[in-house]
């Protein structure tokens, strides 16, 4: 039987959470710098690794797809650079725009795996916890959708393995193939829309927006380790800001990028980006007898 993987947030508060992953995905979006990109896909990993488990990185072999179609991309529409690697006609194709694509496409991988962690380190309950009083309608949104897409996800599976069950539903060419999935989505928009209006009728029963103060199902309550790791999570982010802001402002990928250097100030952004693997080594030693 497999093992589950154990979330390395889930003794602490969901704001300690939700503060050190939004954090991630921001410095994720932001450092577009190669040194920095590369931290952050590793420390991505990493977190993936510490909440879903070490077997759902095979499942993400297809990021490697988009960043090689992102980079494509970059050297075909873009031109700018001095070093061409090939020629065609008035087209030059650069190692800049291959640079800068790979990096884009790092970049992107990164914020899909943050995002992923965000998934499992937080359910609908704790979102709704932190955000249904200062933000009840979004936090309403948020938490239908982390439930209402992976059920989606699920029913199509469900749909598509009772058309196979059949041998006469079978499709035999593409053009049955195509019905087959257009018949299939059919299915499920019926089936969400049905769910939706029971939905509905089960929030106006239960009182939803009829003015009263909302409570939530979990209480959550602040301890001194969730403080703790806030402030650790606030200092490394405090010192990261002006590091990534240097380092991202000196580098430029056209017409020609500096030579990478060691530097120290990668060091702090290592430190951030591998704090999951610090929570989880922590809980293993302490437990591990």
């Amino acid at each position: 039987m497999a093992r589950t993987p154990h979330n390395p947030f889930s003794a602490y508060h969901p704001v300690v959470a939700l503060t050190y992953l939004t954090c991630a995905a921001a410095f994720a979006m932001a450092a577009m710098q190669p040194v920095y990109a590369a931290l952050s896909l590793v420390g991505a990993l990493a977190c993936a690794a510490c909440t879903r488990g070490a077997e759902s990185l095979r499942h993400m072999a297809w990021l490697v797809v988009v960043v090689l179609v992102v980079a494509g991309a970059n050297v075909l529409f873009v031109g700018e650079g001095a070093t061409v690697l090939l020629s065609w006609g008035t087209r030059a194709f650069t190692l800049e725009a291959l640079l800068y694509g790979l990096c884009s496409g790092i970049m992107l991988a990164a914020v899909f795996i943050w995002m992923m962690s965000w998934s499992a380190c937080l359910d609908s309950a704790s979102i709704t916890a932190l955000l249904g009083h200062a933000a009840p309608t979004v936090s309403l949104m948020v938490s239908q959708v982390m439930r209402l897409v992976p059920q989606f996800v699920r029913r199509g599976r469900t749909v598509t393995s009772a058309l196979a069950a059949t041998p006469a539903a079978a499709p035999r060419n593409t053009n049955e193939r195509t019905a087959d999935g257009l018949r299939t989505v059919s299915v499920l928009m019926g089936w969400g829309l049905e769910d939706s209006l029971v939905r509905a009728d089960a929030m106006h029963a239960r009182g939803y927006a009829c003015g009263a103060v909302r409570t939530t199902y979990r209480r959550y309550r602040i301890k001194r380790t969730d403080i703790a790791a806030l402030a650790i999570i606030v200092a490394l982010v405090l010192a990261n800001v002006p590091l990534v802001s240097i380092a991202c402002s000196q580098y430029a990928f056209y017409p020609t990028p500096p030579r990478l250097v060691a530097w120290w100030g990668y060091l702090p952004y290592a430190a951030f980006v591998l704090y999951p693997v610090a929570l989880t080594f922590r809980e293993w030693w302490l437990w591990r007898a």
